[in-house]
């Protein structure tokens, strides 16, 4: 398809202009919002544990997450915080998490890797790899089980895709007809190693699928609409038939696998970053199509990046200004009945040593 076949298919026609708008503006957001994360976690006692950033890939939690409904679900791995703004989480919550403080989403338990909101269908980050896609099996066979219309969106990296945790999954979801959808954010490197180095394939990772009689395809991430276009395809085949999909994202990310990264900028060479920024960058390239849609001028842009400003700003100091777990809740959130007093919790044991 060309990119004017993309932007005309049923479901992107059907967004009207505030809509679309609406859509740019939260990936300025996300990008914001990493940003200034990324510039206080550099800084001395503000943030603890690690911090992966998303830049460069805002369009494709966007764009699949623009497309669910009441009884879709979405999980992911650690790179997890463009997936919770775009589930409807606020910016304070997931800021006082990255801070470790009370108020965090977490309550400061998880950081930055561990957010949730269950009351969003948004089932959190997941830090061991691959260790969230049975986890979104799971999710996808209770909507089946409930009777409901509606899947469950399960994203990882393309260094997941050798874990056996996701083979396991690909071969229950196609057995039992599971409405999962696997979404392969490609950001070409696993970790540090490119694509070509770590894994075995022929054509494109999304092809391992046919292994398991299940539908792929391939999706250039750079362009919400064709994002929208190819998952909206996969979303009506979980929903209506039961059936699973695999779906490879093509994407990139500016910095390294986490802050932690070193060598971000050595194991690929400075000229293929930038052509990256000055061709593909997601958010560029929506912004060149609605201006010439005649949708998005560059007043609205700035009053979008201001209000970005001011949010992400209000997010530091509501983070700032929160307080820090206590010591009395190392004991709570570790067992449910506990936390609950019910009937169970009165038996067997509970160890807080």
């Amino acid at each position: 398809m060309s990119d004017l076949d993309f932007a005309s298919s049923p479901i992107n026609q059907s967004l009207t202009a505030e809509q679309k708008i609406g859509l740019y503006a939260l990936m300025v957001r996300i990008r914001r919002f990493e940003q200034v994360a990324l510039a206080n976690y550099q800084k001395p006692g503000r943030m603890g544990g690690f911090l992966h950033l998303y830049i460069g890939q805002e369009s494709v939690a966007v764009g699949t997450l623009s497309l669910c409904g009441e009884n879709d679900h979405n999980i992911t791995a650690y790179r997890c915080h463009a997936h919770a703004l775009a589930s409807g989480m606020n910016m304070k919550e997931c800021m006082a998490e990255l801070y470790g403080k009370q108020t965090g989403c977490s309550k400061g338990k998880g950081g930055s890797m561990h957010f949730f909101a269950p009351d969003k269908n948004y089932w959190g980050g997941h830090g061991i790899v691959a260790g969230q896609t049975p986890l979104g099996l799971g999710l996808a066979y209770g909507v089946k089980y409930l009777g409901k219309e509606g899947c469950c969106l399960t994203y990882l990296g393309d260094g997941a895709v050798n874990q056996g945790a996701f083979h396991e999954s690909l071969n229950i979801a196609s057995l039992f007809e599971i409405p999962v959808i696997y979404v392969i954010e490609n950001n070409g490197y696993s970790m540090g190693t490119s694509q070509k180095r770590s894994s075995a394939y022929n054509g494109c990772l999304a092809q391992r699928a046919e292994a398991y009689d299940i539908e792929w395809d391939v999706i250039n991430g750079s362009d919400i609409y064709e994002v929208r276009a190819k998952t909206h395809i996969a979303m009506e085949r979980a929903r209506k038939q039961n059936k699973p999909t695999v779906l490879e994202i093509e994407t990139y990310r500016y910095y390294g696998h986490s802050v932690a990264d070193a060598n971000a900028t050595k194991y690929r060479t400075p000229e293929e970053i930038e052509d990256y920024k000055k061709n593909h960058d997601p958010l560029a390239v929506f912004r060149r199509k609605l201006t010439e849609e005649g949708i998005l001028t560059d007043a609205i842009h700035d009053e979008i990046t201001k209000a970005a400003n001011v949010e992400t700003a209000e997010a530091v100091k509501f983070a700032e200004d929160s307080p820090p777990p206590s010591i009395a809740d190392i004991s709570t959130d570790v067992y449910w009945e506990t936390d609950n007093n019910t009937e169970a919790s009165k038996i067997g044991h509970h160890f807080f040593a």
